[in-house]
């Protein structure tokens, strides 16, 4: 299966504590790097999101950010902690009894000692369980978006293989032709040289050289790597990493064929195929 890891989905839902918005926003990446942001009120969820995330993700640098806009009117209640407040006064009570001229002491003073006032506890589960669903279906929506990117990255590799298939077959049928002109090429040198030379010896030459620049393994090589790419595109596992590998592959092939070439045709295939290796090589980048 081939999914793009870039793609973007953004959930939104409502209820008593608000509105919570996820937005999850991916691009290439090698590893599955996860940035995760949340609001206070969801610290708790950090491990889980981040389990879930690496659940659905292969690969990938993920932004996930889930934002909660309380709801209209929601007024916080406060608790005020009265066994520490009365601590708190029988303490200031005692230091101002040691004091010549104390100075009076602001009821908002007190209230500012940590602890004394605190936000009323509330359930919190609600908001979680809510938090957790909205994730899952951000999820669901990015994978789709990175699906339906993934094939058309599939038809773009597929397309450039038939071609660079017919590519391959082209320089294999000018293999005879090319290896008769190399052949009168040379014997025609020698004959301008006027010099006679042992028939044996000039066939053992010519046959040392032909093995020389003979691109048979080359062309091999490059057929079976494509039907490879062909079979790793219809693989429901991840193909990023192997399409990488047979991507470096093709290019050393296609480079051999090249510095190998005798002939201007095959040359010129090779350097068309080298620029299609580095188109699918790019596209293969953002492959999961």
């Amino acid at each position: 299966m081939i999914r793009s890891m870039t793609g973007f989905a953004r959930r939104e839902r409502q209820g008593p504590w608000g509105t919570l918005v996820c937005e999850l926003r991916t691009v290439n990446h090698r590893y599955l790097e996860i940035s995760l942001r949340l609001p206070e009120e969801l610290k708790a969820l950090d491990n889980e999101v981040r389990q879930s995330i690496a659940a659905a993700l292969r690969r990938g640098k993920v932004d996930a950010n889930v934002y909660l806009k309380s709801a209209a009117g929601t007024q916080r209640s406060l608790d005020i902690d009265t066994q520490l407040l009365d601590q708190l006064v029988a303490r200031v009570d005692q230091v101002r009894g040691q004091l010549k001229y104390p100075a009076p002491v602001s009821p908002i003073e007190l209230l500012r000692w940590p602890g004394v006032v605190r936000e009323a506890e509330v359930d919190a589960k609600p908001v979680l369980t809510a938090a957790l669903e909205l994730l899952r279906e951000a999820l669901n929506e990015l994978n789709e978006t990175r699906l339906r990117e993934g094939q058309r990255i599939r038809e773009m590799l597929l397309t450039r293989c038939l071609a660079m298939r017919a590519q391959v077959e082209a320089v294999r049928l000018r293999l005879p032709e090319v290896s008769k002109r190399m052949r009168d090429r040379i014997v025609e040198r020698i004959a301008q040289l006027g010099t006679t030379i042992d028939p044996e010896r000039l066939e053992q030459e010519l046959v040392l050289y032909a093995n020389k620049m003979d691109v048979d393994e080359e062309l091999d090589r490059l057929g079976a790597h494509l039907e490879e790419v062909t079979s790793v595109l219809g693989s429901p596992e991840p193909a990023g990493r192997r399409l990488d590998f047979l991507m470096q592959e093709l290019n050393r092939e296609a480079n051999t064929l090249s510095s190998k070439s005798q002939d201007s045709e095959t040359t010129r295939a090779a350097v068309d195929m080298k620029v299609m290796i580095e188109q699918m090589r790019e596209q293969v980048q953002n492959v999961e």
